[in-house]
């Protein structure tokens, strides 16, 4: 028999950090720009203790080119970072920080 799991009581404690709907959404929105101009190709989003991460990827077998987390909330609220191929570029107090560093990274030269 299945067991039944609430998931108000397994995410709802005060070091859950998650995406909101609006933050998907601007993510996935740079996404779709980049995938029509053949950039990147694939994503996942992770959830872990400390964070919530959206990771980018060239080709699905690969590591992710770029991850962006939003790191538990502080007194000032959250933390957004940028790594590239695992090595962080930057911090950001806010998700546009984030995505305007991503908009300004290298594009690929096309062959």
């Amino acid at each position: 028999m299945a067991t039944l799991i609430r998931m108000s009581e397994y995410r709802g404690g005060p070091g859950f950090v998650h995406f909101e709907r609006g933050e998907i959404t601007q993510l996935l929105t740079l996404y779709a720009t980049r995938v029509a101009s053949g950039e990147w190709r694939d994503y996942a989003i992770d959830v872990l203790p400390d964070g919530a991460v959206f990771s980018i990827f060239r080709h699905a077998l690969e590591r992710p080119l770029y991850t962006v987390t939003k790191s538990a909330s502080g007194p000032k609220g959250a933390t957004w970072s940028i790594a590239r191929s695992g090595r962080p570029l930057s911090r950001f107090p806010s998700l546009a920080g984030a995505l305007a560093a991503l908009e300004r990274a290298p594009h690929p030269i096309a062959t």
